[in-house]
């Protein structure tokens, strides 16, 4: 894999990294807990916030899709997510909840600022809780057409990181 030019562990945890933090509101599934951090690594996040009964690291079916991103990104474990807002905001980030509500804004209209960003994303089932909506800067929703109108969680992490940072870069 040298001829990628693929980082080592310690140059992954030195190199740059977006201002950007992925809050993960009691998400159950581990391979979706292993699916964010993966695409948080392939993306140059910060850190990522698993709250409440949200799966952490070290645990053999969040490596089997992390493959090694644990080691790479930064997390941090919070009780609640509205804790992890509160230290987000504390932190100087604009919060973002992905969400659809009778309010958002569909994320090709959401204007990406160069400032540090928290995006939480909800649980498989409830989406995010209505504590932590009341919290947030702003809610955003990404457009379906389909009959379900929902992505899976680490679905929607790589969607919403990928217009961030290709508006950014």
């Amino acid at each position: 894999m040298e001829d990628l030019d693929r980082l080592s562990v310690d140059q992954a945890k030195s190199t740059f990294k977006h201002p950007i933090v992925l809050i993960l509101d009691d998400v159950r599934s581990m391979h979706n807990v292993g699916s964010v951090f993966r695409t948080a690594d392939a993306f140059g996040v910060a850190s990522i916030y698993l709250c409440g009964y949200t799966p952490q690291p070290p645990h053999r079916d969040i490596q089997k899709t992390a493959l090694g991103a644990t080691e790479t990104v930064n997390w941090k474990h919070f009780p609640s997510t509205t804790d992890a807002v509160s230290a987000a905001i504390q932190d100087g980030y604009r919060v973002i909840a992905i969400e659809q509500t009778h309010h958002s804004t569909p994320l090709q209209n959401f204007e990406w600022k160069n400032e540090k960003v928290a995006l939480v994303f909800g649980n498989e089932v409830a989406g995010v809780n209505d504590d932590v909506l009341k919290l947030v800067d702003d809610v955003i929703e990404i457009p379906q057409w389909g009959a379900k109108h929902s992505l899976n969680i680490s679905v929607s992490v790589g969607v919403v990181l990928w217009e961030i940072v290709r508006s950014l870069v």
